[in-house]
């Protein structure tokens, strides 16, 4: 492997233009090679993460797409260190001025503030309690979330107003809120989702490199469990040719600790996404690449992309369907419910919200 390719920690290699900007910078692949062969004490830089202040004024999104299981979320950051390779966010951080590449995972933007935006939010009037969902882009609970702690913050906010929440994450740090968790799902307003993509801790270490390895999420379900909080497993993404095979170990595994509901869900390679998730295959699947390309192209009518809603997440054509099946066969046998979303109201409740003001302490 040539030893430029080598960026411990990090996802991709890649620092693709933006699809948004006039000019880029593109590095010579060949003149860090010479001076690695000239070299001998030559070693790769490590990119270091960068943490910026985001300065956004509200903290609620909202959305209408038809196949999402929520229509309001949160994002306490913007850009992700776990630095899977595949993350269809990674084209979000184009808006931003950024790459899709390294600065997707080294370029942080920090919502500070998020829960005081937040508590200003719940306490209007015209706020009407809804189920969030944290995050619904980026993960909320990325390694600097220990340090911050900008998510416990939030989930704070939300217990005091005991407005339900969902939370999905590729972290076991989500235990540590379990008493927060604990006290909103006394009130059937929480509930949490692992995403497993597979079993075998090489291959994690590679495609999710920043996250937390299959059996501490396991371990992370069991603990949500023994507390009394839903948790379910998201398998997302399926790779055709690289994890679908997986599926039924990855149900029974999280059925086996504790998981209650799953789903699904096939990769999609938008925008810059399929070039850096290609650059990948190259460096870590090479005898595979072509493929698991061909592959994804049989379940996306020929490209690697489809964004068109009710199909972006399962595909099309008999691979996605046979998938599909394999899904669904698996939930049975692991007892899970058929047919079932992450993210349902009869799950969550908004029947104790109280609405709070600001700095408002309890009675008694």
């Amino acid at each position: 492997m040539p030893i430029h390719l080598s960026h411990r920690g990090r996802g991709t290699i890649e620092n693709p233009p933006n699809r948004f900007e006039a000019t880029s910078i593109v590095s010579d692949d060949g003149a860090w090679e010479e001076i690695a062969r000239t070299d001998p004490d030559f070693a790769p830089r490590r990119t270091p993460t960068t943490y910026l202040r985001d300065e956004s004024r509200t903290l609620i999104s909202r959305n209408h797409s038809p196949d999402i299981g929520f229509s309001h979320s949160l994002n306490p950051y913007r850009g992700c260190e776990h630095g899977c390779a595949y993350c269809y966010a990674r084209s979000y951080h184009e808006y931003l001025g950024y790459n899709a590449g390294l600065d997707f995972e080294s370029r942080i933007m920090v919502k500070d503030k998020a829960p005081e935006l937040l508590e200003a939010e719940l306490a209007k009037k015209a706020w009407r309690p809804v189920a969030l969902a944290c995050s619904g882009v980026t993960d909320c609970y990325q390694p600097l979330e220990r340090e911050l702690q900008i998510t416990r913050g939030c989930l704070a906010v939300l217990a005091d107003f005991r407005n339900p929440v969902g939370l999905i994450t590729k972290n076991a740090l989500v235990t540590r809120d379990l008493d927060l968790l604990g006290e909103l799902a006394s009130h059937r307003a929480a509930q949490v989702v692992l995403s497993l993509t597979t079993l075998d801790p090489a291959l994690s270490s590679i495609l999710e490199p920043r996250a937390s390895r299959p059996a501490a999420r396991l371990e992370a379900m069991r603990l949500l469990s023994a507390a009394g909080i839903p948790v379910g497993v998201s398998l997302a993404p399926i790779i055709p040719g690289l994890n679908e095979h997986e599926i039924p170990a990855l149900m029974q595994a999280a059925a086996d600790h504790g998981a209650s509901f799953a789903s699904a869900a096939l990769l999609r390679l938008p925008h810059a996404v399929k070039d850096i998730f290609a650059a990948w295959l190259d460096q870590f699947a090479p005898g595979k690449k072509d493929l698991i390309l061909n592959r994804i192209r049989e379940t996306r009518g020929g490209a690697l992309n489809d964004s068109t809603f009710g199909r972006r997440m399962s595909g099309t054509g008999p691979l996605a369907e046979q998938i599909g099946q394999l899904v669904e066969i698996s939930k049975r046998r692991a007892g899970f419910p058929d047919r079932e979303k992450n993210f349902t109201h009869s799950r969550l409740s908004t029947a104790a919200f109280r609405r709070r003001l600001p700095g408002q302490m309890e009675l008694f």
